[in-house]
């Protein structure tokens, strides 16, 4: 498998939000501000990244009845170390995830890239499967909080941006750079149902797009015998 098609699966054919369809539990309750947005998705692909690695690493001596458990250790670990570092250096973004980032261990895109893929191939096709699944995450969760973000509450880049000065900040109190004037945006994009609205429009988005690929392709390769 070479690095393109690798890349094209973790962002768009294979997607884990928008096509296959995990981890929407997170995504949709965080994915409010870029802050909440951006650290969830680096958290995870870091995560993802690593327990991809190592699973990779000691597939071979892992015994078939316990891999799961396994699993669920090294994850463990990861989100713990993760969890500790995030506490430590950038406590606004800790304490704004909440109990997200301790749940990251049962999170079912890790788990599911564990079992389908890092337990199966090499080392180094796994931790590319980690970094581009994770980008894929990353993507839906910054796409979904700039929409959200923007028609909810009239700015970009909450908790990250301070508007005033334009200067990038990790304590959590940047006010964003305000687009649409204050009170005119629908605020219930930043309710749970908006989390909700917006992830079904970026699928149905997807499964279209995907959709008309396959019948472009279906009717060059119909064109190609004929």
């Amino acid at each position: 498998m070479n690095v393109k098609k690798q890349l094209t699966e973790g962002l768009i054919t294979n997607n884990p939000v928008l096509v296959q369809q995990i981890g929407l539990c997170a995504t949709m309750a965080i994915s409010t501000t870029l802050f909440n947005g951006l650290g969830m998705g680096l958290s995870v692909l870091i995560i993802l990244t690593c327990c991809n690695v190592v699973i990779s690493a000691i597939r071979k001596i892992i015994p078939e009845q316990v891999r799961l458990a396994i699993f669920v250790v090294v994850i463990a670990g990861f989100v713990t170390i993760v969890d500790l570092v995030l506490k430590a250096f950038i406590p606004a973004l800790s304490e704004s995830l909440g109990v997200f980032i301790p749940l990251i261990v049962v999170n079912c895109i890790i788990i599911g890239r564990a079992e389908a893929f890092s337990s199966k191939e090499s080392i180094a096709l796994s931790f590319r499967d980690g970094v581009f699944q994770g980008l894929g995450y990353t993507c839906v969760l910054i796409l979904m909080c700039l929409f959200r973000e923007l028609l909810g509450s009239g700015t970009i880049g909450g908790g990250l941006l301070n508007g005033a000065n334009s200067f990038l900040t990790l304590d959590g109190t940047g006010a964003g750079i305000r687009i649409i004037p204050e009170g005119i945006g629908a605020g219930a994009l930043t309710l749970p149902f908006g989390g909700f609205l917006t992830l079904g429009l970026l699928m149905a988005v997807m499964q279209y797009a995907l959709r008309k690929n396959g019948e472009k392709k279906a009717r060059k390769e119909k064109e190609g015998k004929e």
